[in-house]
């Protein structure tokens, strides 16, 4: 499991903006999941973490392991079967003074990279927030369905990348 540095960041960046408390940056399934951070001299700056998704799951899943999470709706590609094995990748995010820096290029390529290494991942999937696609666009990722709201969190759009 990462450390402790790892958890503030994605609190700081993903759900104290939001007014989530302490605890939603957390998911039941951290433990089985890849994570990827870079730090910056003492503090991590920029986070993510990538699961592989049950052969008999669609993908939905609540959003985070607190009481009253969201549920993120399914990808509707997993029901081709040329499409596992399969990844999300969920919890990106980057500290404000530490954006437009690489760093969530450099967690992404590792989680990707891991993906494959770990999973034999042959996709990977995410649910973007509105402002994060020009991003995963950027990084070779595409858009695979009509925008969405995900309640207490925001509007956002499913994307995929062939790995």
């Amino acid at each position: 499991m990462p450390s402790e540095s790892y958890f503030d960041c994605r609190f700081a960046v993903l759900r104290a903006p939001l007014g989530f408390e302490r605890g939603a940056e957390r998911l039941a399934d951290d433990g089985q999941a890849i994570h990827a951070w870079v730090p910056d001299g003492e503090h991590i700056v920029a986070v993510g973490r990538a699961h592989l998704i049950a052969n008999d799951s669609d993908g939905s899943a609540p959003d985070h392991a607190g009481p009253n999470a969201s549920t993120c709706p399914p990808f509707g590609p997993l029901s081709d079967p040329e499409n596992r094995p399969a990844i999300q990748i969920r919890q990106m995010g980057t500290r404000e003074e530490a954006q437009r820096r690489g760093y969530a290029s450099e967690v992404l390529s590792m989680l990707e990279n891991a993906a494959v290494t770990h999973f034999e991942a042959r996709v990977a999937l995410l649910q973007a927030r509105e402002k994060a696609i020009p991003f995963y666009l950027s990084q070779g990722w595409q858009l695979i369905d009509e925008p969405y709201e995900i309640p207490n969190i925001g509007p956002h759009r499913s994307m995929m990348k062939k790995l």
